[in-house]
């Protein structure tokens, strides 16, 4: 069975729930749209949520295995990558690489728990030939230098 997917959401833990979805409002726009006792619900626009923020237990490290980032598709162009390359400078976000896909470039940052996430701008948007020429050069992630505005 084929199963078609809709819309996604992201659960995440976290050292304080609180801390982060000040975070996630600062530097991704999102609002807080649902709160418990040990997590926060944030959301980009209509939605119920989008990214969960879960209380870890006490004594959770960060470990070289799980997720390792999520991508965020934006719309816009260079100039828009650009800006939020800078707006992430400018609130001290932790930015980690910045590549080229070969059919969009990827910006990846951490947010305060060392979670990865990828503000990702394609720029092939013929999806049969994105995917043939994705294939062809085996996926890359080639770094690039990208001036911040």
């Amino acid at each position: 069975m084929k199963v078609e997917i809709v819309r996604t959401h992201l659960s995440l833990f976290v050292t304080d729930p609180d801390a982060s979805a000040l975070w996630y409002a600062d530097v991704l726009g999102m609002h807080e749209s649902a709160r418990g006792e040990a997590w926060v619900m944030m959301a980009f626009g209509s939605k119920h949520h989008d990214i969960a923020l879960i209380k870890a237990a006490p004594g959770a490290h960060h470990g070289g295995l799980g997720l390792q980032h999520y991508g965020l598709e934006i719309a816009g162009d260079m100039t828009t990558l650009r800006q939020l390359y800078g707006m992430l400078l400018s609130k001290g976000v932790e930015v980690v690489k910045i590549t080229d896909h070969e059919i969009g470039n990827g910006l990846y940052f951490n947010d305060p728990d060392e979670n990865r996430l990828e503000f990702f701008l394609e720029t092939d948007h013929d999806d049969d030939r994105a995917k043939a020429r994705f294939k062809a050069a085996c996926a890359p992630s080639r770094n690039i230098t990208l001036d911040p505005l």
